[in-house]
């Protein structure tokens, strides 16, 4: 049996090898026609009232989805921005018959969704349960009830939302770059504050949802197994009372690119990397000739892990985590955008810029290689097939025809379009969309880090803008330092901060316990010292030692998924020259490079090793200390805040530590300080 099969598996092996020989491979194979694509039939009809409605059948599982889409143009609010937020957080808290705890009890019950929005609403179920759960979202939408209570806890919510991103970096990155780009006047450039929120009223939310949320300009989507005829009776009886009324017309201004390529710099004295971006707007439109080649271009230069971006920034240079570019189309004129970015560290911002700006006007002036277009197209192709057989997709591409008045075969053509895209087409759309000679080249970051070297090597010239988009002068670099102070004055502030000299030298070993999650999972950091300078750190997850530090006065280690490494070099150099439990008092031999200020107060800056640390100049108290680290693309900076200073047998402590590595931030709250207890000489072992 076993010579048998053998013989069988060479016989096979054999004509695969006569096959393979008949085979010219020096001859790159023709690709076959695009796939015929086959969309889900979907069914229109409209109520008198204006909602138009589509349907796509699909019984493979028992639930359907329905997908309210009001299609209003946006609107300026001006002095009460946020208003339609406010207003789509509102909806949903129930209806003039039902409360709110009864109606989302009810959902629950039946296992569904239902969710309310300022341009719509959503709701998915079993099939049994479709038409209770279709007329629960039918009352959401035509009865809302707006109550003060509701509202209040809404604006409270929404200003705590606003508090928080205040230091946000990439939060006000983003605001600033849309004002920018599309100007404080215009829907996408307008941006919601306390003072614009403080102005809504309840009244206001009422006239908002009363005006534009609207049937005659909204689509209601239905998709999955739903009897049409059946279906078709039902949204009558539940949105044919739905009342239509007058939308105001929308006058919004064309937005305009710079005649010239500029940075626009945006302060944040708290970042510890910078935000980049190119950005322009167009007139790109679903549907437009060049549509399918802006596509493809956009998608060589930043669509994913393998474009020119990823690979130069990333890859080559190691300047970021991901470097990425995107083009939208829009119906608004003029609103469509471009742009290209990536968020660096603070000591490449300038060398990135040039990198970005390199890549965009390679794609313009050079075109690209047969195989990289082949590849996108396939890409492209590839994602096309796969999403086509979802019911949804059926439904979606339905919806945008009829909000795009695109012919009826568009999707149908879609592949053969994509497929007809030459190399001179997407060189031309490259050219006519990423605007490499008149586009913003937005950067947030740290300027004292930053403008140094971007002011050396750019060839743009430099606008400041501050994190509300007004237009402000360039940031100072540092304040003056004071006559007389210096690194040891600083500390000895400090140390006369904290509780004094003699209470800090009545410490003789320290223990503190600290707790912090990631994603949930409990982290425990545990750190012992004992003066002159013997330390130990110890972090926990989940109750076992995942990374532990010892150091016992002259030699030490670091232990980690069960490797051990000696410390050497520089690390040994810095434990032996730091002194426990206040390391601080290591930092007299620094220098004090400058003030400059942290959260909204004034710190000094000293500098020891490859280390900053920063002190409050009001309170005395260290406030911040930034480290620089070799990481995996270089050299990073990880910075660990110090907050909630409380007293502990007479000695001020700071209860709060946040460390900052990437996108990663670890928030490390202190549950337990023991002093002179807790300590002995097996620790350093």
């Amino acid at each position: 049996m076993k010579k048998l099969i053998l013989s069988a598996l060479a016989v096979v092996t054999l004509s695969f090898t006569v096959n393979a020989q008949q085979i010219d491979r020096s001859v790159q194979p023709k690709p076959g026609p695009a796939p015929k694509v086959k969309l889900g039939k979907a069914q229109k009809f409209s109520l008198p009232n204006g909602l138009k409605v589509i349907m796509v059948e699909n019984h493979k599982l028992p639930r359907v989805s329905a997908s309210l889409t009001i299609d209003n143009d946006p609107s300026l609010e001006g002095s009460k921005a946020g208003v339609s937020d406010i207003m789509g957080g509102l909806l949903g808290n129930g209806t003039s018959d039902i409360s709110k705890d009864a109606f989302n009890e009810r959902i629950d019950y039946l296992g569904a969704s239902v969710s309310f929005r300022s341009s719509g609403a959503y709701a998915r179920s079993l099939t049994k349960y479709f038409p209770e759960v279709l007329e629960l979202m039918a009352k959401g939408v035509k009865d809302p009830v707006f109550t003060q209570t509701e509202f209040d806890k809404s604006i409270e919510r929404t200003l705590e939302g606003l508090k928080n991103e205040e230091k946000n970096v990439k939060a006000i990155a983003r605001r600033v770059e849309n004002a920018l780009l599309y100007g404080k006047n215009h829907p996408y450039g307008e941006f919601v504050t306390k003072e614009t929120i403080k102005n809504i009223t309840l009244q206001d939310v009422k006239n908002n949802y009363s005006t534009f949320y609207r049937p005659n300009n909204a689509y209601l989507v239905v998709v999955g197994d739903v009897n049409p005829k059946a279906t078709k009776k039902l949204i009558k009886k539940l949105f044919g009372d739905w009342a239509k009324g007058t939308i105001p017309a929308s006058n919004i201004p064309t937005p305009k690119n710079v005649a010239t390529t500029e940075i626009d710099f945006i302060n944040m004295p708290n970042a510890v990397q910078s935000e980049i971006a190119v950005v322009n707007t167009s007139d790109l439109t679903l549907g437009d000739k060049d549509y399918y080649a802006a596509l493809l271009a956009n998608n060589i230069l930043g669509g994913g892990g393998t474009a020119r971006l990823f690979m130069n920034l990333r890859e080559d240079k190691g300047y970021t985590y991901g470097s990425y570019s995107s083009i939208s189309q829009d119906k608004l004129n003029g609103a469509a955008k471009f742009r290209a970015g990536a968020a660096v560290r603070n000591m490449v911002t300038d060398s990135a810029v040039v990198e970005i700006q390199k890549e965009i006007n390679k794609i313009r002036f050079q075109k690209v290689s047969a195989e990289e277009l082949k590849n996108s197209k396939a890409e492209y192709i590839g994602s096309f097939v796969r999403n086509v057989q979802k019911p949804a997709t059926a439904a979606r591409f339905a919806l945008n025809i009829a909000r795009y008045d695109l012919p009826a075969n568009f999707y149908e053509k879609y592949l053969e379009n994509i497929n007809a895209v030459t190399l001179e087409d997407v060189q031309n759309a490259a050219i006519k969309y990423f605007l490499g000679d008149k586009a913003r080249i937005v950067v947030t970051g740290k300027g004292m880090d930053v403008l140094k070297n971007l002011e050396k090597t750019s060839e743009y010239k430099i606008n400041y803008y501050d994190q509300f988009a007004n237009a402000t002068k360039k940031p100072k670099m540092s304040l003056p330092i004071p006559a007389g102070m210096n690194a040891g004055t600083v500390i000895d502030n400090y140390i006369k901060a904290i509780g004094g000299k003699a209470k800090v030298a009545g410490v003789k070993t320290l223990l503190t316990t600290s707790n912090a999650s990631i994603q949930g999972t409990p982290v425990v950091l545990v750190i012992k010292s004992a003066a002159p300078n013997k330390q130990s750190t110890i972090v926990s997850v989940m109750g076992n030692v995942m990374q532990k530090m010892v150091f016992n006065g002259t030699t030490g280690y670091q232990e980690g998924r069960g490797q051990r490494k000696a410390l050497e070099g520089d690390d040994l150099k810095e434990a032996q020259t730091t002194s426990a439990p206040f390391a601080d008092n290591a930092y007299r031999s620094g220098k004090l490079v400058r003030i400059e200020p942290v959260d909204g107060s004034n710190a000094y800056v000293i500098t020891a090793g490859k280390s900053e640390i920063f002190y409050d100049v009001k309170t005395g108290l260290k406030v911040k200390e930034v480290k620089t680290s070799k990481g995996p693309q270089g050299e990073i900076k990880v910075p660990v805040t110090y907050g909630d200073y409380k007293e502990v047998n007479g000695i001020k402590f700071p209860h709060k530590m946040v460390q900052t590595m990437g996108p990663m931030k670890m928030e490390f709250i202190t549950k337990e300080i023991k002093i002179n207890e807790g300590v002995t000489d097996a620790d350093f072992k």
